[in-house]
């Protein structure tokens, strides 16, 4: 399964993800759900990830999200 990168400013700092397809369109999904861009959300897991690192984070959420059901 090939990774697509992603770039984002957080917090006025420039980070690029990658993640596997399925992940990001879980993601985007999600957006789109709560009304929100992909930076708002990306930035929101970011602010809330503590020491892990944000690429897990971001597949931790979409698993979440998928296991709650929604």
């Amino acid at each position: 399964m090939r990774l697509k990168k992603r770039s984002f400013t957080i917090a006025r700092h420039r980070t690029s993800v990658a993640l596997e397809e399925a992940f990001w369109a879980a993601l985007e999904a999600r957006a789109r759900e709560e009304g929100k861009s992909m930076a708002a959300l990306v930035a929101r897991i970011d602010s809330t990830r503590g020491d892990t690192p944000l690429a897990s984070a971001l597949r931790l959420s979409a698993l979440a999200r998928a296991r709650a059901g929604a």
